[in-house]
């Protein structure tokens, strides 16, 4: 199961990287519309500090330290910077999850994030379809925006 964890944060930050680089007008990636409430560089830096928190520091114990504000308070950041921090998160997901053994994913999730208690895989899976719905929304955004 760890792989096939390991092999939907790959498709999805792969696709990340492509919908961030689609964009004709990269200042778009910072615009909102209507109901739109976040952009796409904003979403994109959420998904990357989500990643490398919930993923690389609490399981892999990477010392990575987030800064939740910040993922949606930056602007304007090249698309070049996003696309390096998406490989980065893509990283720190595939060392971390490399690394962790089958048996892990029925252990408890060191962290109480839903008022509940739950297992990393659950949690791992959690956070798949977390990015994959961000990854929809930036779609959305782009395809609004940017056409």
């Amino acid at each position: 199961m760890v792989d096939t964890i390991l092999e939907l944060f790959q498709r999805d930050l792969e696709n990340l990287k492509s919908e961030i680089s689609s964009y004709k007008d990269e200042k778009l990636l910072w615009l909102t519309t209507g109901e739109v409430k976040n952009s796409a560089g904003n979403l994109c830096l959420h998904i990357c500090g989500n990643l490398q928190h919930f993923v690389g520091s609490v399981i892999g114990n990477s010392g990575y330290l987030r800064k939740r504000d910040l993922e949606f308070s930056k602007k304007n950041i090249p698309v070049e910077k996003l696309i390096e921090e998406i490989g980065v998160t893509l990283q720190i997901v595939q060392t971390t999850l490399t690394n962790l053994g089958e048996g892990k994913l029925a252990e408890k999730y060191p962290l109480d994030v839903f008022g509940y208690e739950m297992t990393t895989g659950f949690f791992l899976t959690h956070l798949t379809t977390h990015l994959n719905y961000h990854l929809g929304q930036i779609n959305y955004h782009r395809r609004i925006l940017d056409n």
